[in-house]
């Protein structure tokens, strides 16, 4: 079974010993053990620390269901599997323990998830509906088949919002005014807290700006290795939720929130690199009495950036580079479902003027289009935004690019023009879906995509987002009633 083959890895009983040792070390009373819904939610259950041991070897068991938020579709039925499902049993893994900075008798932990031990098909099989276990075995594969790792570097913005006197976040904390420091600074203790609580659980924080909407910050860290900077962004978003509410102010990724000023994305920059190897950061911490497993504090460094150029043009990609950029490329339109996940990411593209990338092309430096290659070595897939789930993101890059090395696919030139003055010119450029509706019909049209979300990962993201869509079309909204109530005679 693959759940005793992970249980038993080599090495895994000498880290849950480690895992001890630190839990006795910091006086750790309580476990969190999360994994990653297909909406990248955070779900999972907690448990004293006493039983650490023991549910490191058997794992605890939760409903199929909670990988679908738990949630009931229109008809009132829950999505994903029915109440007669079986549960499944989620293993902790030891090198990811970490205190949390602002409860110190918490300890966190990401769980890998299986199918039961009992089931009748497939028992204690690897569970497909596990989003990060999944990009994890997608990114093995790759690496073995292309001798290539996926490295990723996330741009998380988002939003710090007020409470009205109803308790409802409206208004932005600070003035939309792009790396204006006294906007900035107005939100210094939020901003200061959530570097202080992010160096503390590894993340290598390296720069910040206000953005150009209304309490609109971006923080980011050091790239790293896809999967783990994954659970960074994962990470980031718990922390700053947790630093809302010491502040009494709400933390908001929702992708659009105000028309009229930028939306909040989460570009993600790219490239593919032969073998590396850890190395530790601080981040502030002191290696000797570290508050987690040491594998919090390690990003991959070396190795060759198959993105660099390899030709006297500074501007031009790699020949490997190139070939994985038109696997992204040729399926930028599939991949728009995943990295523009619901109904409100498209206002982000519908609100003109806010250098959100509505077609499907690319180019250096060019903000205009789906692409650009943001720095020599690294692409910047721009059609990604705050809402989106970093995992089943990561596993289907992977899908577009392997298909791209496989089959040579060309980008085609760089454009260095304003996409918009190419088009008048005559140039013909794919539009990207519009709509969440029109982008989950390129999904399921998208073999390759697919792929990327293997087993039941597709049947699950596809049926939790149409629904999202039906719901969303099935309201009757305030500008259908001032747009229409008076309509006639």
């Amino acid at each position: 079974m693959d759940i005793e083959s992970f249980v038993e890895q080599d090495g895994r009983d000498e880290l849950v010993k480690q895992v001890r040792a630190k839990i006795d070390e910091l006086g750790i009373e309580y476990l969190y053990l999360q994994f990653v819904s297909v909406t990248g939610k955070v779900m999972g259950k907690g448990i004293p620390a006493d039983h650490w041991e023991s549910v490191a070897k058997k794992g605890f068991q939760l409903v199929y269901g909670a990988t679908m938020n738990l949630f009931t579709n229109r008809a009132g039925d829950y999505m994903g599997y029915g109440p007669e499902a079986a549960e499944l049993v989620g293993i902790p893994e030891p090198e990811t323990f970490m205190q949390l900075p602002w409860a110190p008798e918490i300890g966190r932990l990401f769980c890998t998830l299986f199918r039961n031990r009992e089931e009748k098909v497939d028992p204690g099989a690897y569970l497909t509906a596990d989003c990060r276990g999944n990009l994890r075995r997608m990114h093995e594969q790759f690496k073995k088949k292309h001798g290539l790792q996926l490295r990723i570097g996330t741009e998380p913005e988002m939003m710090w919002l007020k409470y009205d006197e109803d308790g409802k976040p409206r208004d932005g904390y600070s003035k939309p005014y792009c790396y204006h420091i006294d906007q900035f600074e107005s939100l210094r203790p939020v901003s200061m807290q959530v570097i202080r609580y992010a160096r503390k659980m590894g993340l290598d924080m390296i720069q910040g700006d206000h953005e150009d909407a209304p309490g609109q910050l971006e923080l980011n860290w050091t790239f790293d290795d896809v999967l783990r900077n994954a659970d960074r962004l994962t990470t980031y978003r718990q922390l700053c939720a947790q630093v809302a509410r010491e502040n009494n102010i709400f933390a908001c990724f929702m992708t659009k929130p105000f028309m009229g000023v930028s939306a909040s994305g989460c570009h993600h920059n790219m490239s593919l690199w032969t073998e590396g190897e850890d190395v530790f950061k601080r981040t502030g911490n002191d290696p000797d009495n570290l508050p987690g497993m040491e594998n919090n504090y390690m990003y991959v460094q070396g190795g060759d950036n198959t993105f660099m150029p390899d030709t006297d043009d500074p501007q031009m990609p790699g020949a490997t580079g190139l070939k994985a950029i038109g696997g992204v490329v040729h399926h930028l339109q599939a991949l728009t479902a995943i990295g523009a996940s619901t109904v409100n990411s498209y206002r982000r593209l519908w609100d003109t003027g806010f250098w959100a990338p509505v077609f499907s092309d690319w180019g250096f430096q060019n903000r205009t289009t789906g692409l650009r290659v943001s720095a020599p070595g690294r692409f910047e897939y721009r059609s990604v935004d705050s809402m989106v789930n970093p995992y089943l993101m990561g596993s289907t890059l992977l899908a577009a690019m392997d298909d791209g090395l496989d089959n040579s696919l060309d980008p085609g030139e760089p454009e260095e023009r304003n996409i918009y003055d190419a088009m008048a010119q005559g140039k013909k450029v794919k539009k990207l879906p519009m709509s969440l509706g029109e982008a989950l019909l390129h999904l399921e049209n998208d073999e390759v995509v697919k792929r990327g979300l293997p087993g039941e990962m597709f049947r699950l993201y596809h049926e939790y987002k149409t629904d999202e869509w039906a719901r969303f079309m099935s309201t009757v909204t305030d500008w259908d009633k001032d747009t229409y109530m008076e309509c006639l005679p």
